[in-house]
């Protein structure tokens, strides 16, 4: 029986374990993605392709979307 309980126990740490690994390798990923809009943002104004008051727009949004990512990434995955 005390078998049985440890290897639960085990399984269920390793799942968890796997789990947050998994939550914040997306997080990471996520926000990595942000990072490259952010770049994209850049060039597009650069190059004329969007006006430089919506990149501002665009780059709040990102920023305050990244933040949220960081927070959760940072009180739920460490």
């Amino acid at each position: 029986m005390k078998k049985i309980i440890i290897s639960i126990t085990a399984l269920g740490a390793m799942s968890f374990t796997s789990n947050q690994l998994y939550y914040s390798t997306q997080l990471v990923y996520a926000m990595n993605n942000i990072e490259d809009m952010k770049e994209w943002v850049i060039q597009d104004v650069k190059n004329n392709k969007i006006d430089s008051v919506y990149a501002e727009y665009y780059f709040e949004t990102l920023d305050e979307t990244y933040g949220f990512i960081n927070d959760f990434y940072e009180h739920k995955c460490k």
